[in-house]
């Protein structure tokens, strides 16, 4: 086993570990958006009142929770995407030399 070999086998490794993350990132997302749709919220308890000061509506620190864990979701997925696109090329580039180098 000579050390291009090594190289070889540790980045197709890297890059199939990336791709197996950016994957199990988007199902985890997948399940939240259509299963398990409470998974990623949290209870909002009213903020107590503050004697000569306004109390938000309780509408209002729903809708921003709704709009922040929208922001996690797109997050998440920019984040599993940008694995896929960036571990896929890596993997395959590496295997591809794995192979070619095994035919020699």
């Amino acid at each position: 086993m000579n050390l291009r070999l090594l190289y070889l086998y540790l980045f197709s490794f890297v890059g199939l570990l990336i791709v197996v993350i950016g994957s199990i990132q988007m199902v985890d997302l997948g399940l939240k958006m259509t299963i398990f749709k409470g998974a990623d919220t949290y209870e909002i308890y009213p903020s107590p009142k503050i004697d000569g000061m306004e109390q938000e509506s309780p509408d209002v620190p729903m809708e921003r929770q709704k709009r922040e864990t929208n922001r996690q979701r797109q997050r998440q997925m920019v984040s599993a995407l940008s694995m896929l696109v960036v571990g896929t090329p890596l993997y395959l580039y590496h295997w591809k030399l794995i192979k070619k180098e095994s035919k020699v």
